[in-house]
This record gives structure tokens, C-alpha cells and sequence, in this order.
């Protein structure tokens, strides 16, 4: 079966795509609330989208429409489309095929050979040769690919600089990826390409207004408002490793003393435990002594802690959001220092002031690549990323 085009569409037949698309399956009732359409106009938008089976009736809901008849609600076809994901570290490359629907049909890491581009494609060409050949003998059809990095992007295309591969210089990532690939390429940031997810089929899938923060090497930090990512140049930059939480805080590499990366990154919390406890202690193993009740680790993990929930409550009073997915190598900070972060969220909360709901996860490099596979889902159904025009 020839996969169902999304364009060209009409602006109406679009949005009901979409909404299906995010939110499905939706009785038609419920869709032509969603939308603000009469019956008879969303019976006439879909059934063009119905006959080139972009869209299908799923099974019966159970509800009765008007005429005494159980209502067959819309849906997508997600499996005629799929999408790579991938997620590039400074060691490895994490993969994910998924559907239209971002559902992970398969996964694979492997290591990297080197972090020149000419090793990181390589190393992408053979995952996705491996992810097709799980799903042997059948061959999905690959619509687009879609690739993240920490790191700064420009033009969903070309990553300006990445330093955890020791990217200096302009390298246009995704012409090397869709000559490797034949398939068109897209490349994201990768705390944008995650904090998409989250929007369109994470948790934070209804809300218009949510925030995800990531703690670990470094500082992250996505928003979406009125329900669009609010996407920048500056994104792969990490400008809130340096907001400043703790007067009395150890100095950053930057000089900054207490700032959200002094307070906060792992390689932060390790270091400052092992000049107290005068040995080598990583950032886990400080965690699990402060768990334990250690003198030393302890009010270390606790004053993180605390800067954790100042960090919460600033982005929530900035952006009037309370909605925050915390996740990153460092997330567990939260579960062992809980207390101390309901305290600085407290205090730099005023107490008339909505809850704030806090998701914290784990991490996991797959979800991340599932992000990419987003910004590429992203591109072919609004042929943009974002609010911007994808290459």
C-alpha cells in the first residue's frame, strides 16, 4: 500500500488530519468540537481524507450518535508511515524506528567509532540498517529521519557547534545524513527534539503550556506556549546553566558563583563530594552516600536539592506554567534530595500560587531518539518544524 500524502491538503482537511493525528482516535462528534465544525462539514472534510485512506474508521466506541447507531471514530493508518530517531552522544548513538504516531517499533545503540561527521554517519547509516532488517521480511516504509545532538542548530540543517563531539566548526549534518540515508534528514537540538515529544505524544500531550527541564553533563531547559515550542538559535546554548540559585554556592567553570550549573551538573555534585571525602566519588555514589545518611554527601545533596526547587519555581514564575517534566542523567536528584526541593519551591513560590506538577523520569537515551523521530514526524505533517520552514 502506497503511503496516504499529507499534502498537498487543504487548510480545513489538514487541521482534521492533525487533530486525529495527535489526539486520536476521536468520534466525530468529539472532533468537530475539538475543531469548531458543524457535522455536516466535518463529514465533508473527511471524506476525502477517508477514501485516500490517510484516514480509517476504527472500531465502535460503544457511544450512540443521534440516529441510534454506535459511532465509528476516526483514525489514522499510523504504520504506513515510519521514521528513524536518533539520538547522538559523545560515545554512542541510540536509534528508534517508530511510527507516524511515534510509536517505537524497534531500537538499537551502538558505540561510536570516532566523533569525526564522517564516523557519526557511518555509524547512523549501519543502526538504520539494523533497525530495517529487525522488521524483516517485511520492509517498513521510511518517510524522513530525524537526528538530535546537544548542541546548537541552525535551519533544522547544519549544527553550528556540538562540544560534547568537538564540533567547532559548521557541519551540514543533514545533506550528509540524507545522501547516507536516502531519505530526507532533519536535525534538532536535543532537549527541543525532546521537549516536541513531550508535546505531541508524551505526557505533556493537552497541556499548551509546559516546561522540561534536564539535569545532568549540563543544564537544559524546553517551553512550550499556547501549544508551539518556542524554538531559538540560542537553544543548544544552555542559557539557564548559568541562572543563579545560591549566593553562598562553589564557583562554576565560568566563574558564576551557585548558577544552576554549578549547583546542579553531575560533574558539579561529583567534584564537590570528592574534595570533602578527599577520594574519587561520582556523581551516583554521592547520591547513594547522602541516601545513607553520610555527613559529608548528605548537606551536599540537600543544598542541590534546594537549588533544584528554586530552578523549578523560577521557570514556573516566568513562564506561568505548572507543568514541568524533569528528566537527565541527574533527574534522580530529585527523588533522594525531595524534601530539600519541595523547600526551595516553596520558597521562591508565593503560597496563593497554583501547584506545581512535577514529572520527573528517568533517563533514557531511546526517548530521546523518539524526540528526533518527532522533528522529523513534525516536518512531514506540517511541512516545518516548529514555526519554521523545514529544509
Amino acid at each position: 500500500m502506497t503511503p496516504a500524502p499529507w499534502t498537498p491538503l487543504s487548510g480545513a482537511m489538514h487541521a482534521v488530519a492533525l487533530e486525529v493525528l495527535r489526539r486520536g482516535p476521536l468520534p466525530r462528534s468529539e472532533l468537530a468540537r475539538r475543531l469548531d465544525l458543524s457535522a455536516g462539514s466535518l463529514t465533508r472534510l473527511a471524506k476525502p481524507l477517508l477514501d485516500s485512506g490517510l484516514l480509517v474508521e476504527s472500531g465502535s466506541t460503544g457511544h450512540e450518535s443521534r440516529a441510534g447507531r454506535p459511532t465509528r471514530p476516526l483514525d489514522i493508518v499510523a504504520d504506513t508511515h515510519h521514521f528513524i530517531g536518533a539520538k547522538i552522544t559523545h560515545e554512542d548513538v541510540h536509534a528508534v524506528l517508530t511510527t507516524l504516531r511515534a510509536e517505537v517499533v524497534a531500537s538499537a545503540r551502538a558505540d561510536l567509532p570516532g566523533r569525526d561527521p564522517a564516523s557519526v554517519v557511518a555509524a547512523l547509516r549501519a543502526l538504520v540498517a539494523g533497525l530495517v532488517a529487525q522488521l524483516a521480511p517485511r520492509t517498513p516504509h521510511i518517510t524522513a529521519a530525524g537526528v538530535s545532538l546537544g548542541g546548537c542548530v541552525a535551519d533544522h540543517a547544519t549544527v553550528t557547534g556540538a562540544p560534547f563531539l568537538e564540533w567547532d566548526d559548521d557541519v551540514p549534518l543533514g545533506a550528509l545524513l540524507t545522501d547516507a540515508l536516502g531519505v530526507p534528514a532533519v536535525v534538532d537540538n536535543d532537549l527541543l527534539a525532546l521537549t516536541r515529544a513531550e508535546h505531541w505524544f508524551g505526557a505533556a500531550r493537552g497541556h499548551d503550556r509546559f516546561a522540561v527541564l534536564t539535569i545532568g553533563a549540563g543544564i537544559g531547559y524546553g517551553l512550550v506556549v499556547h501549544d508551539r515550542v518556542v524554538d531559538s538559535p540560542d537553544a543548544g546554548v544552555g542559557l539557564l546553566g548559568h541562572f543563579p540559585l545560591d549566593p553562598l554556592g562553589p564557583l562554576c567553570p565560568r566563574g558564576h558563583r551557585g548558577c544552576a550549573t554549578a549547583m546542579l551538573s553531575t560533574a558539579s555534585l561529583g567534584a564537590a563530594a570528592s574534595v570533602g571525602l578527599r577520594r574519587d566519588v561520582g556523581y551516583d555514589a554521592c547520591l547513594d552516600l547522602a541516601s545513607s545518611g553520610d555527613p559529608v554527601a548528605g548537606p551536599l545533596v540537600m543544598a542541590s536539592g534546594r537549588a533544584l526547587g528554586r530552578l523549578i519555581a523560577a521557570v514556573a514564575n516566568l513562564t506561568l506554567t505548572t507543568e514541568i517534566v524533569l528528566t537527565g542523567e541527574g533527574a534522580r536528584l530529585a527523588e533522594v534530595a525531595h524534601p530539600a526541593l519541595r523547600e526551595g519551591l516553596a520558597y521562591d513560590r508565593d503560597p496563593r500560587a497554583a501547584d506545581v506538577s512535577l514529572d520527573v523520569r528517568p533517563v533514557d537515551f531511546g526517548l530521546w531518539a523518539r524526540g528526533a523521530a518527532v522533528t522529523a514526524i513534525q516536518t512531514y505533517v506540517l511541512g516545518r518544524v516548529g514555526g519554521r520552514a523545514a529544509p
